[in-house]
């Protein structure tokens, strides 16, 4: 009876164990499966229950826990993300640059404030930069009136040009500094229009407009005075075509090859010389078929190649940059070499800027200096031998300074470019500070004003290189100007002048003089035979 008691009780006790180790196995998985996923490690079973789980091992082997995804990276500081985006931007903006090709500029603000009417066209405009602004809607009824012109006259159709430049489009944009907003149909639609406009002008300036079927009464395609003013702007910085655009218009006009064609530059040139500065004899001329690397940008690069030789358009870092091709057969010409401008590199800045300083016309005469007008060179070509600055003459009209500020603003925006317009003007800014100076280079026929008031020259002159940076390494008048500055710190020079302008300057002065002299001649005979005959005597 006990026995089975016992027995009893023992299998009593055997359930109420596997019970509990029930609850405690159902109690472990739910705590398992139910924790948050920041904290993977559940509370584990107590290890004196895993004696009596061995049948569950493999139920729990089979289940493993899932792991907790990676935590997100901590966002970046914002000025680490500004700059990272300012980063990106830099970079797509040179992967899109075109420095070596740009040519056509937008004048900087430091040179338009000097002078705003210098860069900016009055009544036509040409290129991207000035299309479509309202004073230059009337001019563009007589673009359309020149293409229509040409193309009655040649019998050709319009997509003959249209398909052209597009050919040349984004070589086209890519001489261009600012970035150009137009989209591509009215891109190619400037150049056709623009281009053909151009080469009527040009044309009929050379061979005669009524040669092109225009009336003698035309507004525009005649030889009149609006001529002048499409002239001085279509020389500006801001308002040119690339040449090659305009060769190559030309070339499908007249049926040429159009990669071989340099015909526009002498039609350029001729349409252009009233605002010469210098007599006309003294311009290259234009081969037929220059290199690429000769050929000119656009007009107003090429009318700074006809002003200047080959030697001063080659620039010693670089090498030749494209010039004027005739410029090969010009005579030498002695300025400074670039073995000058080297050994200038090594001399301090201050040097540097006093050997291109120069004093004023009437300082120079105060010490003995002539000014003397230098024929058959160039307007740049000065030379100083012996007390005498010899200039050549140059022609100062209503144009010269739209056209020298112009010029003077391609040489400080293009990188190839040496500074021969800028120091030449330089220069001449110190020889001006006044009328008065104007006047006597008037008088010796070194300036030929026609603005008719040596004032008004004065000024401009003294404007015109406001806000002009200038190379100390690239003038080629510093040594000319070192020299000059050397005579007139003698002081003997000084001297000289005073004396000859006090008592040469006017005959009764040098009467005085002679009179003077004659008085203290007679005066000293007299001494002398009055004391003679005592020592002779004695």
């Amino acid at each position: 009876m006990a026995s089975s008691e016992d027995m009893v009780s023992l299998l009593d006790e055997q359930l109420i164990v596997f019970y509990i180790l029930t609850l405690k196995l159902k109690e472990a998985i739910g705590a398992n499966l139910c924790i948050p996923q920041a904290n993977p490690i559940a509370r584990p079973i107590p290890l004196g229950l895993y004696k009596y789980n061995s049948a569950f091992k493999p139920l729990l082997r089979s289940q493993p826990l899932p792991l907790p995804p990676p935590p997100p990276p901590p966002p970046l500081p914002r000025i680490i993300s500004k700059f990272q985006e300012k980063i990106s931007q830099a970079r797509r903006d040179e992967a899109s640059s075109h420095w070596v090709t740009q040519s056509i500029y937008r004048v900087p603000k430091s040179l338009r404030d000097v002078d705003q009417t210098a860069y900016t066209p009055k009544i036509v405009s040409i290129g991207p930069y000035h299309r479509g602004r309202r004073p230059f809607r009337t001019m563009d009824r007589h673009k359309w009136r020149s293409l229509y012109h040409a193309l009655d006259r040649t019998g050709h159709d319009v997509s003959l040009y249209l398909d052209a430049a597009r050919l040349l489009e984004d070589r086209a944009r890519s001489c261009y500094e600012a970035p150009i907003s137009l989209s591509s149909d009215d891109f190619v639609e400037t150049l056709v229009l623009d281009s053909i406009f151009t080469l009527e002008l040009f044309l009929g300036f050379a061979h005669g407009f009524q040669g092109l079927n225009y009336s003698p009464n035309d507004p525009v395609f005649a030889v009149r005075g609006i001529m002048h003013l499409l002239q001085r702007d279509m020389i500006m910085l801001e308002n040119q075509l690339p040449l090659f655009v305009l060769d190559w218009i030309l070339a499908v006009q007249e049926g040429c090859e159009p990669s071989s064609s340099y015909r526009v530059a002498p039609l350029a040139l001729l349409f252009f010389n009233p605002l010469m500065p210098i007599e006309e004899i003294l311009r290259p001329m234009v081969t037929a078929n220059p290199p690429d690397d000769r050929r000119a940008l656009h007009c107003l690069d090429l009318f700074r190649h006809s002003l200047l030789p080959l030697r001063t358009l080659l620039t010693p870092a670089s090498g030749p940059r494209p010039s004027f091709p005739s410029e090969q057969s010009a005579p030498p010409v002695e300025i400074a070499s670039p073995t000058l401008f080297s050994a200038s590199r090594w001399l301090p800045i201050a040097q540097k800027r006093r050997r291109q300083l120069i004093h004023c016309v009437a300082d120079l005469r105060d010490a003995s200096i002539k000014f003397w007008r230098r024929t058959d060179v160039q307007f740049w070509d000065i030379k100083f031998e012996e007390g005498v600055l010899y200039i050549p003459r140059i022609f100062i009209h209503d144009g010269t300074k739209s056209l020298f500020l112009n010029l003077m603003a391609f040489e400080q925006c293009n990188f190839k470019c040496r500074n021969h317009i800028t120091a030449y003007l330089t220069f001449m800014n110190n020889l001006i500070n006044s009328e008065v100076d104007v006047g006597h280079l008037h008088d010796n026929e070194i300036i030929e004003n026609l603005l008719g008031s040596d004032r008004e020259v004065a000024h401009m002159f003294n404007r015109l290189c406001k806000e002009v940076v200038s190379d100390i390494n690239d003038c080629y008048l510093s040594e000319l100007s070192e020299q000059v500055n050397l005579y007139y710190n003698k002081k003997w020079n000084t001297w000289r002048a005073s004396f000859n302008q006090k008592y040469f300057s006017n005959p009764w002065t040098f009467i005085s003089l002679m009179a003077a002299i004659a008085l203290l001649l007679l005066t000293a005979l007299q001494t002398f035979y009055t004391v003679y005959p005592y020592y002779k005597k004695n």
